[in-house]
């Protein structure tokens, strides 16, 4: 019987991918993040370890959004006080702050454990700038 190969910490190299999200679609841009910060690109794939790259965006402002996002889709959390719902559209968030809208899309596509938090650490969003190469 074959035994399940599990990496070690000194077998895992991270490499570190640049992408430009000029003119990218939000979703499909998240996507690609999303399966390179939790390592399923690689063939030492394991889900309970953090075995990720690294990856570095800029011009996060310059992303497109198809369809009617951007006056349709709601942000919401609630602060736990009473009355304390708030909401905001795609369109302020990402006037305010272009780079969570981006970091919101890729962390929700992260499995809900507590290799999250480790994963989008790893994510290094650049407002600006345009010397990063799309891989």
């Amino acid at each position: 019987m074959s035994k399940t190969y599990a990496p070690k910490i000194s077998e895992i190299k991270r490499e570190t991918h640049k992408f430009d999200a000029t003119n990218e679609i939000l979703g499909r841009l998240a996507t690609k993040i999303s399966k390179i910060l939790m390592g399923k690109h690689k063939a030492m794939f394991t889900n309970n370890e953090n075995v990720g790259d690294r990856v570095i965006v800029t011009n996060v402002e310059k992303i497109r959004f198809t369809g009617k996002k951007l006056k349709d889709k709601i942000y919401t959390h609630h602060t736990g006080f009473p009355k304390g719902l708030r909401q905001e559209s795609l369109q302020s968030l990402s006037e305010r702050r272009p780079s969570e809208v981006l970091k919101k899309a890729v962390s929700g596509m992260l499995p809900k454990n507590r290799l999250r938090r480790e994963r989008i650490n790893n994510l290094k969003l650049i407002v600006g700038g345009s010397d990063a190469k799309n891989n």
